[in-house]
């Protein structure tokens, strides 16, 4: 059994990862961790997320449960994430992020923890949306330079961050398909007067009430438009992948590692 830790384990995520794990043949909950101050700290991890006891316990932390686990799970904040990132590498365990946000300066941090511990970062992940990237990254070699690229996400009205992190990390695969850095290539909504720059990367970012989560990219041609679009009506998908990820990252030697890697894509 590999023993797993979740970080934010009431967080819309940390739920069902919580009781995904717990049906897992394979993952045994040993604790959850949250932040500081919360009414639930000290309460068992299975009545706190999904009414079963499990005799596990919630702490508020990580230092005083990390040895007893062999990887940790984390959909918690972006402020959070980095300190679990920090103890992980300290304590040599292998850590699955799924939380979003960071910027590019604070991703390369959990490049540099690679080195010495499997680390899995990804920004979603679902089985689908990263069949989705496999084909993104087809249809880009074959038009990319031929059509305008837009990307269109939808999410509720509670999402903080924006484009989400699924959205970029699409960008990215488009960009590096096209030899070039999101970051050169990104456009974040228009307005005013001008044509559309050539080779660029559109993005548009919808929020609103309770919309699920939604990533539609456009290939846009002459006469003729592609469309590839992820729809998500459920996070049990999301969760049963990133247990999955678990799974996979505990059994590796150090490095930096995708859903692609675990999806054998």
């Amino acid at each position: 059994m590999i023993k797993t830790i979740v970080v934010g384990p009431l967080g819309k995520m940390g739920r069902l990862i919580t009781q995904v794990a717990d049906e897992s043949a394979e993952l045994e909950l040993v604790a959850g961790v949250g932040p500081q101050g919360r009414t639930y700290i000290g309460g068992d991890l299975g009545q706190m997320t999904f009414g079963r006891t499990l005799a596990v316990p919630i702490v508020d932390d990580l230092a005083e449960v990390i040895d007893s686990c062999d990887v940790i799970i984390d959909f918690s904040t972006k402020e959070m994430g980095l300190d679990v990132l920090r103890l992980a590498q300290a304590h040599h365990k292998a850590l699955v992020c799924g939380t979003t946000g960071f910027t590019p300066e604070e991703k390369a941090l959990f490049i540099e923890a690679s080195e010495n511990i499997p680390v899995l970062y990804a920004a979603n992940t679902s089985k689908l949306v990263n069949v989705m990237n496999k084909l993104l990254q087809l249809t880009t070699a074959a038009i990319g330079e031929e059509t305008d690229i837009e990307i269109v996400e939808m999410h509720d009205r509670w999402k903080k961050d924006a484009p989400s992190g699924t959205a970029k990390e699409m960008g990215e695969v488009i960009a590096h398909e096209l030899g070039g850095e999101l970051t050169d290539l990104a456009v974040y909504g228009r307005e005013g007067v001008g044509e559309r720059t050539p080779g660029t990367i559109g993005y548009h970012s919808l929020r609103m009430g309770d919309t699920p989560s939604s990533h539609t990219v456009f290939f846009g041609g002459f006469g003729e438009r592609l469309e590839i679009s992820h729809h998500s009506t459920d996070w049990r998908g999301f969760a049963k992948g990133a247990c999955d990820c678990a799974i996979f990252l505990a059994q590796q030697e150090p490095g930096y590692y995708s859903v692609t890697d675990v999806l054998q894509l």
